[in-house]
């Protein structure tokens, strides 16, 4: 299997899962009366699940494209981590959807951040296979450099779980601020794979 191949089947799967996502989001329905804005506030919490969500799964898809452009090749091994990625964020659909529905509840909160926290884990995995052809000095191994948003994602999902029990909006707020911390821009690897291949090793 050529990149190419790869990519786009990952893209696919990203872009069904964002199609199940807005599906989840049901017509309000007016019971007899004119239409009002009132009609969409039992939909507004599955909205704000679905915009949370959205934002996550753009970030992945957005990582995954300059991960895979960053690979030397596939092999088995990152196309079954590609693979364990790709089976929990298709989990977010399920996860956001009962997290609206039930208005950030303590429970149906805190299996978000669970199936969060397993993508984090599984993006890690599939980040350390590709950077495995690599050597450890190499400008792309460089470039991932401490990775300090990977290692700050894990611990805020595992701190908002818990919460999730005490107050869900606490731990609402941090599955918010983790996903504003990747909408930062890093552009060291889009620098160098933009270099000329003899130039990255």
């Amino acid at each position: 299997m050529n990149k190419g191949r790869l990519e786009a089947f990952s893209d696919g799967v990203l872009a069904i899962i964002i199609t199940i996502m807005v599906l989840e989001m049901k017509v309000p329905h007016s019971d007899g009366h004119a239409p009002t804005f009132e009609d969409l506030k039992p939909v507004f919490p599955v909205f704000l699940s679905y915009v949370l969500s959205f934002i996550y799964v753009g970030i992945y898809w957005n990582n995954h494209h300059h991960l895979i452009k960053a690979a030397s090749g596939v092999s088995a091994g990152m196309m079954w981590a590609n693979l364990h990625l790709l089976f929990w964020l298709s989990l977010v659909p399920f996860a956001s959807g009962w997290m609206g529905e039930n208005a950030f509840a303590a429970v149906p909160s805190a299996v978000y951040g669970l199936v969060m926290l397993m993508a984090a884990i599984a993006y890690y995995i599939l980040q350390t296979v590709i950077l495995a052809g690599y050597d450890r000095n190499s400008p792309i191994a460089a470039s991932f450099g401490s990775d300090l948003k990977g290692k700050l994602s894990p611990l805020g999902y595992i701190a908002a779980i818990p919460l999730s029990f005490v107050n869900q909006w606490i731990a609402a707020t941090i599955y918010a601020l983790v996903a504003l911390l990747w909408l930062i821009p890093d552009r060291r690897i889009e620098r160098v794979i933009a270099k000329p291949a003899d130039q990255k090793d």
